[in-house]
């Protein structure tokens, strides 16, 4: 690949001929992410090295890492260079978790309790969302997450079941950490972007029962779908959340 734009190999088909070169080192790197020649946590190599491999120069390479630091598949450390974003990290803890107290700030230490685990056909609506075919099956957890021993948040969670194969409630109960990390570790599924739609619900007789809160108090509930690489869903979620003392958190542009 030259800095004109054009593959150096066109045999090889790695990138769009036409789109923007940097992008095309882009769509390179990413795929190497994606293929594990870079495990998260790793470093991947320097601008230097891949310009180098690719045939471009430092600054392309340069700002086709930009993006992918923008999008969280990479972190830049000053003076150690660039490693492959890994959900193990404490500052990727509530990247996906919007809560936020309301005097300000991440809501501390969280308590994760996982209710039920099971494998079960996938309802309509969730195999639509997941891409899967009808009645294919899924797994299925429900969790409660705590913050200062307070019940805050029941999550609802459909994943493909061919992806996680041998996900249980016994293997979740015995892992430490953040239950994307597990997936990312375990299962090889590093969850990339979300999508989210948020609406207030009345809580049910069960759910009251299991956050601590009187039948029809208010509540927030948060549907997502997630991503991995190529845009393939692997995750739906439905989150409750009771927002006494918390808010959802989100900033746009």
């Amino acid at each position: 690949m030259n800095d004109n734009g054009r593959d150096a190999d066109p045999t090889r088909g790695d990138a769009p001929t036409f789109s923007p070169l940097y992008r095309q080192i882009k769509g390179l790197i990413t795929r190497g992410l994606q293929a594990g020649d870079w495990k998260p946590g790793e470093a991947i190599p320097s601008e230097t090295e891949l310009a180098a491999r690719f045939g471009v120069s430092q600054g392309t390479v340069r700002k086709a890492i930009d993006e992918l630091a923008a999008e969280n598949l990479v972190v830049r450390r000053q003076g150690r260079g660039t490693f492959v974003a890994t959900h193990h990290e404490e500052r990727a803890q509530f990247r996906f978790l919007r809560l936020r107290r309301d005097g300000g700030g991440d809501p501390g230490p969280m308590d994760s309790r996982i209710l039920e685990c099971r494998r079960l056909r996938a309802p309509v609506e969730v195999a639509r969302l997941l891409q899967l075919r009808a009645g294919e099956a899924v797994v299925f957890i429900r969790r409660l997450l705590s913050f200062e021993s307070r019940p805050t948040v029941l999550d609802d969670i459909w994943l493909p079941g061919a992806l996680f194969r041998g996900l249980t409630a016994e293997r979740l109960a015995a892992s430490v950490g953040p239950l994307y990390g597990l997936f990312e570790s375990e299962f090889g599924v590093r969850m990339i972007r979300a999508s989210e739609s948020i609406r207030a619900v009345a809580a049910d007789p069960e759910v009251a029962v299991r956050l601590s809160v009187i039948p029809g108090r208010p509540l927030l509930q948060v549907e997502r779908v997630t991503f991995t690489y190529e845009d393939r869903p692997v995750e739906v979620r439905r989150g409750l959340y009771v927002t006494e003392q918390f808010h959802y958190f989100n900033e746009l542009g």
